[in-house]
């Protein structure tokens, strides 16, 4: 088990929602937590709250992850977490929204792992955690690209497991499923899955830094479930899909709902 004590840890997107959650839980362990943000007024309210450092951050811009690294200093994990969702039919689905939402969670995961990676690989320890979703193994409609690039970020953590495994690198997925964030506003739960709240995402990204693992789900029982049904014919997927109803949790949320978010999500 790692001590958090001391560990210094940068949290994407650690203003809001799950962010912000995995920032008060690391640093009420003992842990040095620094928050990046584009939302630098909300981040700065929010250090000042958690008493952690909250420095800018566009995840999509390789030279603010350049001077976010600097100011951040050798850092122990980082926790990949900003990430948007806009919803709706693809075919509806502005192009630069598409590209918008590959950059942030994409090309954000990417540009993160690039800027400290290197230092990490050079001290022979550190840990990458990503923060994907249940749809990036799990697709639904109304949500393709999003689920798309959760697939990417997916396939990317595990190919960085080898490549930084000979380093002493850790790299971990933590997937998700709905939870309640300005995200999923108006999103409905699957049917049998309990509501997920930010602090439950937190104390799973608290125990796979106390003790790395590849791939941890939120809630956790739904890891094995869906390792169960993977294996199934697509015909008894599917009925089991309708039966959660997980196959209309993207196509049933609420567009009123999601209003303040979709615009403030596509505009950038």
């Amino acid at each position: 088990m790692t001590e958090l004590r001391g560990m210094r840890v940068a949290v994407t997107g650690g203003a809001r929602g799950i962010g912000r959650a995995t920032a008060a839980r690391l640093a009420q362990a003992g842990a040095h937590v620094v928050i990046g943000d584009r939302d630098l007024e909300l981040a700065t309210q929010v250090g000042a709250e958690l008493g952690v450092v909250a420095l800018p951050l566009d995840v999509t811009s390789a030279g603010s992850w350049e001077s976010f690294a600097g100011e951040a200093g050798a850092v122990d994990v980082l926790v990949n977490n900003a990430g948007i969702m806009p919803l709706g039919p693809l075919v509806e689905e502005p192009d630069e929204v598409t590209r918008r939402i590959f950059e942030v969670n994409v090309y954000g995961v990417i540009l993160g792992t690039k800027a400290f990676a290197p230092g990490m690989v050079e001290r022979r320890r550190g840990q990458l955690v990503n923060i994907a979703s249940a749809v990036g193994r799990l697709a639904t409609a109304h949500g393709a690209t999003y689920s798309a690039s959760k697939f990417a970020v997916v396939g990317f953590s595990e190919a960085m497991r080898e490549e930084l495994r000979p380093y002493g690198v850790d790299v971990s997925l933590v997937l998700p499923t709905v939870v309640r964030t300005e995200l999923a506003a108006g999103v409905p739960q699957a049917r049998f899955v309990r509501q997920v709240e930010p602090e439950d995402v937190a104390e799973v990204i608290e125990a796979t830094i106390r003790s790395p693992r590849p791939e941890m789900w939120v809630p956790r029982w739904t890891q094995g479930l869906q390792r169960g049904v993977s294996v199934l014919p697509r015909p008894v997927q599917a009925t089991l899909a309708r039966a959660f109803r997980s196959d209309s949790v993207l196509t049933g949320a609420d567009p009123a709902a999601r209003a303040a978010y979709e615009e403030r999500a596509r505009r950038g």
